[in-house]
């Protein structure tokens, strides 16, 4: 009896080595296949060199020296590369471009310095460590210094079309004295003073010919690289369609020369809320104005129709 059963456990032990033998070689198999897929199937490509001469606001880039070409490369490969925040730029571009574009015409700073405020703040009205501030990371010293309101209830530092302007004041007065809009950059991001004491310390004039800080010696290259990708989205596999981009919506202006007690009543009674006039309105920084001096400010306010948000409990559209 006993030998009996001691051959039947051993019949049902061997057929479980078995069968586990048998999973494991399946399992085996089955990552085999896995690995020999993802090999023929995932590939991540160098950045091909361009055939054809670039530049930055006409100025030319000489990509024949090997060192520009790798600094170049560096950040093509880091914004081709790192996908959802290149996504998220072109589309933001979409929105606030056609609202920088006309400015930079009428100051007549060239067009691909929008390119400078997207990789300074990826058009958001983000503070810096510094303390730089808005979509064109203005100081505070900077923005009094240009005509600017900056104080605890105004900062148009958040103000697109007011820093913008700055933006174009600082640019060509920086052109006017290093004579290049390449240095004018570098200079935006350094500061002139900076520049000209590595300027006169290099005996160096020209921006691909100075040895600078790691920020501004990355400056102009990430303006070309996002300018590149931006205009050329397919030729580094971004695929967006018309609809995937955002949208900037129809506004129109409300003059203010009083004080506001309360921007959340001041909101309600242009059948909008607070949360949506803010978010058109980012210089407005408190809750209320007080507005001693009687000045004159025009609030922007999305045309009807666009918005729908929570009111009493419950979902109401705006119209």
């Amino acid at each position: 009896m006993k030998k009996t059963l001691y051959s039947f456990f051993f019949i049902i032990s061997l057929i479980g080595i078995v069968k586990l033998f048998s999973f494991s070689s399946n399992l085996n198999a089955d990552y085999q296949s896995f690995i020999n897929h993802f090999n023929s199937k995932y590939s991540i490509f160098a950045i091909p060199k361009p055939t054809s001469q670039i530049d930055f606001c006409g100025e030319r880039v000489p990509l024949e020296n090997p060192d520009i070409w790798e600094r170049y490369d560096k950040e093509l490969l880091k914004n081709t590369y790192w996908q959802s925040n290149t996504l998220l730029l072109q589309k933001r571009a979409h929105k606030y471009f056609p609202i920088i574009e006309p400015i930079l015409a009428e100051n007549k700073v060239p067009d691909d310095f929008k390119y400078l405020a997207l990789i300074e703040s990826g058009l958001e009205n983000v503070i810096s460590p510094a303390g730089a501030t808005g979509f064109w990371q203005i100081m505070k010293e900077t923005a009094k210094d240009f005509g600017m309101q900056v104080n605890s209830e105004i900062d148009e530092r958040y103000h697109l079309e007011k820093s913008t302007i700055v933006a174009c004041k600082y640019l060509t007065q920086a052109h006017k004295k290093f004579g290049s809009w390449t240095l004018a950059a570098a200079a935006y991001n350094m500061g002139p003073n900076g520049l000209q004491k590595q300027i006169n310390r290099q005996k160096a004039s020209n921006y691909y010919d100075l040895l600078l800080n790691n920020e501004t010696s990355r400056y102009v290259f990430r303006i070309l690289a996002v300018k590149d990708i931006i205009e050329n989205p397919k030729r580094y596999g971004f695929q967006l369609t018309e609809k995937d981009h955002y949208l900037h919506l129809p506004t129109y202006t409300v003059s203010v020369d009083t004080a506001v007690t309360n921007w959340a009543d001041f909101a309600h009674e242009h059948e909008i809320n607070y949360k949506i006039l803010k978010r058109y309105n980012p210089w407005l920084r408190q809750n209320y104005l007080t507005n001693s001096k009687r000045e004159t400010y025009r609030i922007s306010i999305p045309h009807k129709g666009y918005y729908t948000f929570q009111s009493k409990n419950s979902t109401e559209s705006i119209e």
